[in-house]
């Protein structure tokens, strides 16, 4: 089967209208007609993505405060489940860049110096985020991450790579630091600089592997530079004499054998703390999954059920938890590799599943040379990819205001924390929606010589308008928020007009809802204006706001005579009546345009 074959019965199976257990289980629906002729690129894409998977999921849990072994239980299970459950062709689970920070925020001040403990409360955690992600996914609310605009989520993600950073150049210097923030993390590095702790056989080791990875990632992308980094940085402390090892940490000797079945038990206490750091991971892990997950859709011209993913993703961390594992989400860097190693389906997954678990079982000690300064050499790469200068820049140079927001988030990550960093950041975001939706743009309308439609005259100063007749129009839905402000700005419209008005037309094609506090605001509106004699009338609202105002009274109260299709037919309405005719709005007013465009925003 060609490649084009291949992406046919991937679009047919993942296309049809799935039932019963398939529903729930996509990814053995997939595999019950898995295309024997795809295995050979299946392992073998496996077995590549085994390379990145181990020293990935090893450095990352160093990273969390939790013992090497714990990132390699975090990739297995994952990788299992998510190849059971998960609706996409190919797509990589395990440990994640973004999460360490917020796992580790929300571990490590609870585990004090007990490295059991914090397993158990990293595997409570990852239990918590799968709860928590499951039932989002079950209530369909995927489209809350929609709320992360682009300039939140730079910010954000800029703070977590800073983060990671400084938390991961003291291992890399050969020394620990105890630190739960980025305050920390700095005086405590200046202090062991200071204090003369630096190995500086560690510091070697960890930037001949920085050097390693990003030769091979800007000149040899599809080799993985991480394997070779960590790989050769173990030769050469296989290779050192014993006594110059000495001062260099080492992972040791892993466990033998897979996880066992095990539930966590923390104390009362600790709950809520876990609670909300499952929070703020769900919400990232979502995110990171949303997006991931499209973009191979597109790319394997399926359809991504996002709602079937956020249960995958759940159903993962879950059972993650259960095995000493610690919470995931989706890779945006293991996927690729994947995928230019030629992975056709999640069998590439189950095969990088069962090499790890090899490994695990017959030989535990092939890794036991590796430095801990190569693994945080890998965090740090991780953290300099993830940092985003350029669409820092560009926001500074076409946005500004937005610079400041993404500024912002990245402040309150580095000195307020990654958890409190993520809850402000989706308090921006609503901030920002709430201003923008209570202070919307709005508009008189007026008609311009030789040009179709009705167009804003603070744009236009040409525009020729209709003595006694506002055109006003409000680009935004109307409810209790901006009710008061439509109103404000509707009297305005009327006591900026160059001549005394009679019919104020509320140009509604953008309102796509009104709420009951607008409706009695529009009551209170219709009766102030008719006391001046007034007439309060629409254009273009769309039919199912009307039927809002027919539930509200109103609809009958104006009468159908208020109601115009179109804004041509309101303006033809209002001079049939009045018998007035287009006159040029300078001519009219007398205003200058710079006097015109006063009232802009």
């Amino acid at each position: 089967m060609n490649n084009a074959e291949g992406a046919e019965f991937k679009k047919q199976v993942r296309h049809e209208r799935a039932r019963g257990w398939r529903l729930w289980f996509p990814g053995i629906a997939l595999l019950s007609r898995y295309n024997r002729t795809f295995f050979a690129q299946d392992m073998l894409a496996g077995i590549v993505l085994t390379a990145i998977l181990a020293p990935v999921g090893m450095g990352y849990a160093e990273a969390a405060g939790l013992p090497a072994v714990c990132g390699l239980y975090a990739t297995i299970i994952p990788l299992l489940v998510y190849a059971l459950t998960g609706p996409s062709a190919i797509l990589v689970l395990g440990p994640d860049s973004a999460l360490i920070p917020l796992v580790a925020a929300t571990i490590l001040p609870l585990a004090g110096s007990d490295p059991l403990h914090a397993v158990t409360l990293a595997s409570f955690l990852s239990i918590l985020t799968g709860l928590v992600i499951m039932l989002a996914g079950a209530a369909r609310l995927g489209f809350i991450t929609d709320l992360l605009s682009k300039p939140i989520r730079c910010g954000y993600m800029n703070g977590v790579a800073i983060t990671l950073l400084i938390g991961q150049l003291p291992k890399a210097a050969g020394f620990n630091v105890d630190s739960g923030s980025f305050i920390s993390g700095i005086s405590g590095l200046a202090r062991g600089v200071a204090e003369g702790k630096v190995n500086w056989k560690s510091s070697a080791l960890a930037i001949f592997s920085l050097v390693v990875i990003f030769f091979f990632r800007y000149f040899f992308p599809r080799i993985s530079g991480i394997f070779v980094a960590v790989a050769l940085s173990t030769i050469i402390v296989i290779l050192l004499p014993c006594q110059a090892r000495e001062g260099i940490q080492l992972i040791g000797e892993l466990p033998r054998g897979l996880p066992d079945f095990a539930v966590p038990l923390i104390k009362a206490e600790e709950f809520l703390p876990l609670l909300a750091g499952s929070v703020a991971i769900a919400l990232v892990s979502i995110t990171d999954m949303s997006i991931l997950s499209r973009v191979y859709a597109l790319r394997g011209g399926y359809y991504s059920n996002q709602n079937q993913e956020l249960v995958a993703l759940g159903l993962a961390n879950t059972a993650a938890g259960f095995f000493h594992g610690f919470p995931v989400s989706s890779s945006a860097s293991r996927t690729p590799v994947a995928e230019a190693a030629g992975a056709k389906s999640q069998m590439t997954c189950l095969v990088g599943a069962l090499s790890l678990a090899v490994l695990l079982i017959f030989a535990p000690g092939i890794l036991r040379n590796t430095p801990t300064a190569a693994l945080a050499s890998v965090v740090i790469a991780a953290g300099i990819t993830i940092l985003d200068i350029s669409q820092l820049a560009r926001l500074f140079t076409l946005r500004r205001g937005e610079f400041f927001i993404s500024a912002i988030c990245t402040l309150t990550v580095l000195f307020m924390g990654v958890i409190q960093g993520i809850f402000i950041a989706v308090g921006i975001a609503l901030l920002i929606f709430i201003w923008r939706a209570w202070r919307p743009y709005h508009a008189v309308l007026g008609r311009i010589d030789g040009v179709k439609g009705y167009h804003d005259i603070s744009r236009h100063p040409e525009a020729r308008l209709v003595p006694g007749l506002v055109l006003f129009r409000w680009d935004a839905p109307l409810f209790f928020a901006n009710a008061e402000m439509f109103r404000e700005k509707a009297l305005r419209a009327i006591s900026d007009a160059p001549t005394a008005t009679r019919r104020i037309v509320i140009v509604a094609e953008p309102v796509t809802d009104i709420d009951i506090t607008a409706a009695d605001m529009l009551a209170e509106l219709a009766d102030e204006l008719e006391i001046s004699g007034i007439e309060l009338c629409f254009a273009v609202m769309k039919g199912r706001v009307k039927d809002h105002l027919k539930r509200y009274g109103l609809y009958s109260r104006f009468g159908d005579d208020s109601f115009s299709p179109t804004v041509g037919h309101a303006v033809e309405s209002y001079i049939a009546r009045y018998k007035v005719n287009w006159v040029d709005w300078e001519e009219l007013s007398g205003l200058q345009k710079g006097d015109a465009a006063s009232d802009k925003h």
